[in-house]
């Protein structure tokens, strides 16, 4: 999962034939060493028409979900591992490297209270059970700290952890966001220290979700932080262009974040580029 990457999101959420032919377009014009597939509706997705795209440009990918309500691990953990797993199965069939997202729940799922014992029981066994899965087919787990907005059960770096290592599986790491550390983290490089030794994934992405550098993240803050912890892993461009209204929904996008994905790719993505330049990330 080395390099630069950038969400699908950015040309389409549908991964059918027309959707995977016009992202994996886009990543190969824009130089981009990976991409990251959305697993909206896993069953349905072509694996060999994606893997044979991905072949023929000599393109990466990971793939990423969140799962829907009838599969919520921390209330339905038997209908969550099954969903997982045909998901791992869809990820390997691509040739993807890994499997990642809010994996242990919704987007939008909320319950109204606190986490319970109960609740993070049911994550901890469904992700063991699909990282014993995933392990058979050499694919990675990643667990994505969301914010409390969007989840109620893993918001921070030091939640995220702390589940990794109570599934104790070595295919299972952690993934940040820089848009959710900015809600969530007491300063944004103290979610990456406190990460480190398990993040292997991080979502570069602006405030408002929109085009980098024209927001409030501290992007000098987060690279210095991924520089000093010797990060070797994915950075991943995420901005919200193309939002179907389920998912809009879960993640309260109620208007455009950016004018186009010319602006986004045009603008943000070289910014971001030339940060990790700067700070000798890629």
């Amino acid at each position: 999962m080395e390099g630069f990457g950038v969400h699908t999101s950015m040309w389409t959420m549908n991964w059918d034939r027309a959707g995977a032919e016009k992202a994996i377009a886009g990543a190969v014009h824009y130089k981009m060493d990976f991409i990251e597939i959305a697993l909206l509706n896993a069953p349905a997705v072509d694996t060999k028409h994606t893997r044979d795209l991905l072949q023929k440009n000599k393109l990466r990918a990971v793939c990423s979900l969140g799962l829907p309500e009838r599969a919520w691990a921390s209330v339905r953990p038997d209908a969550a591992i099954e969903h997982l797993k045909v998901a791992i199965e869809k990820t390997a069939e691509m040739s993807a490297e890994a499997l990642s997202g809010v994996i242990f729940g919704g987007i939008g799922e909320r319950t109204g209270v606190p986490p319970t014992q109960a609740e993070y029981d049911n994550i901890a066994r469904v992700l063991q059970a699909a990282a014993k899965h995933a392990k058979q087919y050499g694919i990675e787990l990643g667990v994505e700290a969301v914010n409390r907005y969007e989840n109620h059960l893993i918001n921070s770096a030091q939640q995220a952890v702390d589940m990794v290592e109570r599934v104790g599986a070595d295919n299972v790491f952690v993934h940040l966001d820089t848009y959710h550390m900015n809600i969530e983290e007491k300063g944004a490089a103290n979610g990456i220290i406190i990460a480190r030794d398990h993040l292997k994934y991080i979502h570069l992405s602006e405030s408002d979700r929109g085009t980098p550098g024209y927001g409030n993240i501290p992007w000098d803050e987060i690279y210095a932080a991924l520089a000093a912890i010797g990060f070797k892993g994915g950075l991943a461009m995420e901005s919200f262009i193309n939002m179907p209204a389920e998912v809009a929904y879960g993640l309260a996008v109620w208007r455009p974040v950016a004018r186009d994905m010319e602006e986004v790719m045009g603008n943000g993505l070289p910014f971001l580029r030339n940060k990790a330049q700067q700070y000798g990330l890629i």
